[in-house]
């Protein structure tokens, strides 16, 4: 048997999903990092955070500077074989994220952040 379908059921999400958003910060996060040789070593890293609705992304641009400043600071106390390693990279992912989700926390009472992703990742 076919029913008609109104145009509000066909706007609806189906149950069950979730309507993701990312927010980028811009420009690229650029840091130096605890160097083994006598120059300074620098990172520098495109960041996209995953957020559970778009409504979220208002929030996460009111604290966009709270946050780029601690994932600055996290990347500027790395020793260089952990930012030069893949595994390394990984654990300062999770620290990135542990972090922002924290502070996120204490300012909104939520942790909006579902992942962290590094879009771009370069080193020297």
């Amino acid at each position: 048997m076919w029913l008609p379908v109104s145009a509000a059921d066909e706007a609806k999400p189906p149950v069950g999903s979730d309507n993701y958003a990312y927010y980028g910060f811009e420009p690229e996060i650029v840091t130096n990092y605890i160097s083994n040789r006598k120059k300074l070593g620098f990172v520098r890293i495109s960041v996209e955070l995953m957020v559970k609705s778009p409504e979220d992304l208002v929030q996460i641009e009111h604290h966009d500077p709270l946050l780029r400043s601690a994932m600055v600071e996290i990347l500027g106390n790395q020793p260089e074989d952990r930012v030069k390693s893949i595994a390394g990279r990984e654990e300062i992912r999770k620290e990135c994220f542990d972090e922002l989700n924290k502070l996120l926390q204490q300012e909104t009472g939520k942790s909006l952040i579902v992942n962290l992703l590094f879009t771009s990742y370069l080193y020297d």
